[in-house]
């Protein structure tokens, strides 16, 4: 174990003690070691140089689970540059409003991917900003396509990193979240909050060199960069894919997985694998599988010891501004492995507190509020961190559990409005504000409803205007035009006469959840439109 909670220090400390052994490995056959993994990030780092990144200056990258993504990190890691990475599943919308708030001097992006052209759409927003605003006309964002390629040049260029430099409490990252609000926020984030989640994770699954971790959830989610945090510190090996397929599972099993990562949704994907061929094991050396990012089921635990082997589900709970605040351990019982997220991070504090901020004793249900090193260093608009925080600084996280006497945690529910899909918080009044544009909609609500593949799907729930008609197919056509991110276009319609409303107007979206939580069906969406 390697306790750096300093990106490029703990690249460097990495490659001098194991260079030779396999960091990462992907779909192709890639695979690249520590010690060839830091001389890349060198090169890289020169040759981002040469095109003005240096100290201080931002850099967006919208690029999909590749090695070079873990590369890209790495340089600006070495040049002190402050990172903000962007989910590839983002569309024209949420690019505008990020760029429009982080303004990067340069945005790395893929060609056309998934049949997506993100240069173009890179481009457009560029030129947008650029009209709209002239006076940053001299500072606009430079696009920089990535083919899997990344520029290079000698990094003898590259002066000596100084110690200095890389200083582990200043702001390195800046991770944008969905919340209850309509327009996504960015958490501003250390490297030293990102590996204090890490270090969680690494100690409480004695994690080493010989555990392999498949990744095949998109990198530049905060669970990609602490992750990354977390194969340095022990030495560990993981397999990137860029999108989870049906043979995906294989591999994993075939690359020879420890621990089955992606989250809830995606851990009962691993399972229908399992059962489609109960002959074999799916996953040979598997040690756990790894559940969190959206509820998970209670029985999931011993589905997973029975079928796919190992310890079962372990569970972590975090956001995007706190990173794995609560991990399960090795010596865990299947009781708390079932039930529980886990046992609160050693480093942090937890409070419970009641509808007035009132201090609840173990075991009570409450909102569930972070304070420790692990917690974001507020958003990138500082208006909001008023909301966020509370008088004596614990990040009030909007869900509902309790913690027992041992200080493990349970989550019960959520304050929050969004709906959580495959592990990606989504804005219910985001879509709803886009809803209530079309006009055919006199008015709606979104929910979410249980889904057994993707943890929640988006509901649309529709009171049309007088004469007017609307299928999915053309909500989701509707959608796709204004530019919407895929995971956000509704994959559910329901029509009715009116909503339900309490005495001050709300719609009463318990209700509708209610009403609907029968109707198990997507509604026959196009498949692609929040895949």
């Amino acid at each position: 174990m390697i306790e750096e909670h300093n990106l490029w220090p703990l690249i460097e400390a990495r490659a001098a003690a194991t260079p030779e052994r396999v960091f990462l490995l992907d779909e192709r056959g890639q695979e690249i070691h520590f010690a060839a993994f830091r001389d890349r990030c060198s090169r890289v780092a020169a040759g981002l140089a040469k095109l003005g990144v240096g100290p201080g200056e931002r850099v967006s990258w919208q690029l999909p689970t590749w090695i070079e993504s873990a590369v890209l990190a790495g340089a600006l890691a070495r040049l002190g540059a402050v990172q903000n990475p962007i989910l590839p599943i983002y569309r024209k919308r949420e690019l505008a409003q990020i760029l429009g708030e982080v303004r990067p001097r340069l945005l790395v992006v893929p060609p056309v991917w998934r049949g997506f052209d993100y240069p173009a759409m890179a481009e457009a927003v560029v030129a947008e900003m650029a009209t709209a605003e002239p006076r940053h006309a001299g500072s606009a964002t430079r696009v920089l396509v990535c083919d899997r390629e990344l520029p290079e040049a000698d990094r003898s260029i590259l002066a000596p990193a100084p110690r200095s430099t890389f200083d582990p409490d200043a702001v390195r990252w800046i991770l944008y979240t969905s919340g209850t609000t309509s327009a996504a926020k960015g958490a501003l984030h250390s490297d030293a909050s990102i590996a204090a989640g890490a270090l969680g994770v690494s100690t409480s699954l004695a994690i080493g060199v010989d555990d392999r971790w498949a990744i095949p959830f998109p990198f530049t989610h905060i669970s990609g960069i602490a992750m990354l945090m977390v194969l340095l510190m022990t030495g560990s090996s993981a397999i990137f894919v860029e999108q989870f397929e049906e043979s995906t599972p294989e591999l994993f099993g075939r690359l020879g997985c420890t621990f089955a990562a992606g989250g809830t949704p995606l851990v009962i994907r691993y399972l229908e694998s399992q059962r489609r061929n109960p002959g074999r094991r799916l996953f040979p050396r598997l040690k756990a599988a790894m559940a969190g990012a959206a509820p998970k089921p209670p029985q999931l635990h011993g589905e997973v010891r029975a079928e796919l082997g190992g310890l079962g589900v372990v569970s972590c709970y975090g956001s995007t501004e706190v990173p794995f605040a609560s991990v399960s351990t090795i010596h865990d019982d299947d009781e708390r492995l079932a039930r529980t997220e886990g046992r609160v991070a050693r480093s942090a504090e937890v409070r419970v507190v009641d509808e007035k901020g009132r201090l609840l004793p173990a075991g009570a249900s409450g909102e569930i509020r972070i304070r420790g090193p692990q917690v974001c260093r507020g958003y990138l608009d500082r208006s909001l961190d008023t909301e966020a925080f509370d008088a004596d600084g614990f990040f009030r996280t909007g869900d509902l559990g309790s913690v027992d006497r041992d200080g493990y945690l349970t989550i019960t529910g959520r304050l929050k409005d969004i709906i959580i899909r495959n592990g990606e918080n989504i804005s219910a009044k985001e879509v709803e504000d886009l809803l209530y544009a079309h006009p055919a909609i006199a008015e709606a609500a979104v929910i979410g409803l249980s889904d057994p593949r993707t943890g929640e799907r988006g509901c649309a729930v529709v009171v049309l205007r007088a004469g007017a008609s609307l299928d999915l197919k053309s909500l989701v056509a509707y959608c796709r035009e204004a530019g919407l991110a895929p995971q956000k276009i509704p994959e559910q319609l329901e029509l009715l006469g009116e909503l339900p409303h309490n005495a001050s107007g709300k719609v009463l979206k318990h209700e509708l959840r209610a009403r609907l939580a029968s109707t198990n069906r997507p509604g026959g969406a196009d498949t692609n439109a929040a895949s």
